[in-house]
């Protein structure tokens, strides 16, 4: 008997070989885009959550393999850091499969094991043959996705309540500027790892102030009336910095969740500075808030169903949000449902929600031209949604490339096809011109040009009214020349392909960091070009200023305090989204 169950077992271990050796072989080419996902996913998806450090309840099911507390403790943080971008909290599936316990404990830890360790065609990164997770933490995390997901706790209006502290009343702020700063062409830029973002002048090049924020600044975002800036961390906090004082910095801050990646504020006529609105992945809901000191209003959930199968999405998260310039609005995008929500600001008490459905996974966008209709990405479907702020309903789904990721897009106008906004995207080389006048011949909203960049792995694109070129970021390629420069493309000679700017040679920095360079964005006048060059914690970063018109290297900034540098937000093209 002993025999016959060992070879019953080997018989079973040799079948599950011959289907995964495939992926064996493929996992020794170092390559992603051999088994379907490329290098940049990898370090798109895999971002840290704030979650990791949560305290979680950690259930027992009777079926799923033994772990001790510190192993699940363990593994809990290395999915969150790893898995959760793709998979969802929860694990009921997001831009990757589900992977609950009904699924896994059929499949088993050996199976599993193989998975995790050699990846698949449809996505799944090769943890181990990449050498990210060693053969016992793959071992750890077979075990760990067979036990029910510990849920992180909800975040309701007492929680945030806690969390919510006004440092300068609004009856004790200037009344007046008290600062010689030319506000409208200051810059925010994010510190990434310290938790911090960097207040610069754009015209000095000097910092002008270091403001402590959440952790990992997702964005900056500028009210109706140019003197407060609102940042949002990954940890989901708030901070609300005033421009007008002696020396720029906080005067409110709030937590809406335990993870979020958006803010706004309102910008219809009569309703300018008076509200503010978040959006957090966990929990999955947004919040309204005091445009002057941030206390929270009014919290509403996203969990649904989704637009395409009606199925129930338990951690459906809000990704982008914009404020209309057409009715007192927010537009909100929400990622796993592909629902964009119209929110009506006007009556709290009876908030009225329009709801459009799109296609599942919306992240970021802008506006186009008119800013009359928002064209987000609905990037793992390969869509680009554009949604009509004045009628309130969808206008068109364009097909575009792998991965949509324009940040806030590029608008410009085409030597042939009028007005368009711009996408380039992660998982392919191209950019996407799409036409945005619905009155040209055609109706517009179509795909009209596909030029080819530098690579995959963009991140952002942008141009300005003033500039005759534009230019893609490339920062989550895998080749170091490529994720270290920028494509420039000129506007009235697209065919003629593009030119690269060396932007981390420029730099000139002292060791040998990884000098991504991310988020071309202008000055206030559209003659400058500022790029973060980002390298790790423990490297020194900078930012290289541009000449538009020569595409000259202008200007270096350097400073022991620029620390992970990514993000940078010019006040006046954000508040007039300027781009």
């Amino acid at each position: 008997m002993k025999t016959l169950k060992s070879l019953k077992r080997y018989a079973t271990l040799a079948a599950m070989l011959l289907v995964v050796a495939p992926l064996a072989a493929q996992a020794q080419d170092k390559t992603h885009e051999k088994k379907g996902v490329t290098e940049a996913e990898l370090k798109y998806q895999a971002g840290a959550s704030p979650l990791a450090t949560e305290p979680m309840y950690q259930s027992s099911n009777p079926k799923a393999p033994p772990m001790t507390l510190a192993e699940f403790d363990s593994a809990r943080k290395i999915y969150f850091e790893r898995c959760a971008g793709c998979h969802g909290v929860l694990r009921k599936g997001a831009t990757g499969k589900p992977l609950t316990p009904d699924l896994t404990q059929e499949k088993g830890t050996e199976y599993l094991k193989v998975f995790i360790a050699y990846g698949s065609p449809a996505g799944m990164p090769n943890w181990q043959t990449s050498g990210e997770m060693d053969e016992k933490t793959v071992d750890m995390m077979a075990r760990y996705i067979q036990h029910d997901a510990p849920t992180p706790p909800e975040f309701g209006m007492a929680e945030m309540k806690a969390t919510w502290k006004v440092l300068v009343p609004p009856a004790q702020r200037p009344k007046k500027k008290m600062n010689d700063y030319n506000i409208s062409n200051i810059f925010s830029t994010t510190l990434r790892d310290t938790g911090e973002v960097a207040l610069i002048d754009g015209d000095t090049k000097k910092i002008i102030n270091i403001v402590s924020t959440g952790y990992a600044v997702h964005i900056t975002r500028t009210s109706a009336s140019g003197r407060y800036l609102f940042v949002i961390g990954r940890d989901a906090k708030i901070n609300m910095i005033d421009l007008w004082m002696p020396k720029p910095g906080n005067v409110a801050e709030v937590r809406i969740g335990l993870e979020a990646r958006s803010v706004d504020t309102s910008k219809f006529k009569g309703y300018e500075d008076k509200l503010a609105i978040a959006g957090a992945y966990w929990p999955p809901q947004f919040v309204i808030m005091d445009g002057a000191t941030l206390e929270p209003k009014k919290i509403v959930s996203t969990r649904g169903m989704t637009v395409d199968t009606q199925e129930f999405h338990p951690e459906p998260r809000v990704a982008a949000i914009v404020a209309s310039h057409f009715k007192p609005e927010f537009v909100v995008n929400v990622k796993e449902t592909g629902k964009t929500l119209m929110v009506d600001y006007s009556n709290l008490e009876a908030l009225k929600i329009t709801e459009i459905g799109s296609a599942r996974y919306l992240h970021d966008g802008g506006w186009d031209s008119s800013k009359r209709y928002f064209m987000v990405a609905a990037n793992q479907s390969n869509k680009i949604a554009a949604i009509d702020a004045k009628e309130g309903k969808l206008r068109a789904l364009i097909e575009v490339g792998k991965i949509p990721h324009p940040g806030r897009g590029a608008n410009f106008m085409h030597p042939q096809h009028g007005a368009v906004w711009a996408t380039s995207h992660l998982g392919d080389e191209t950019i996407a011109l799409i036409s945005t006048d619905a009155k040209r011949k055609g109706g517009g909203f179509k795909l009209v040009q596909s030029l080819k960049g530098q690579g995959g792995g963009s991140l952002f694109i942008k141009t300005h009214p003033k500039s005759q070129h534009l230019y893609v970021d490339t920062p989550l390629n895998p080749e170091a020349a490529i994720s270290q420069s920028v494509a420039v493309f000129d506007i009235k000679n697209l065919d003629k392909g593009f030119t690269v700017l060396p932007i981390a040679q420029w730099a000139d920095l002292k060791d040998d960091g990884a000098k991504r360079v991310v988020q071309p964005e202008y000055n206030k006048a559209g003659d400058e070009v500022w790029f973060a060059v980002w390298s790790a914690k423990n490297k020194e970063s900078a930012l290289v200023v541009v000449d538009d018109k020569t595409l000259k290297l202008k200007a270096v900034i350097k400073d022991p305090r620029l620390i992970t540098p990514t993000g940078h937000f010019n006040v006046h093209n954000t508040q007039h989204d300027v781009y």
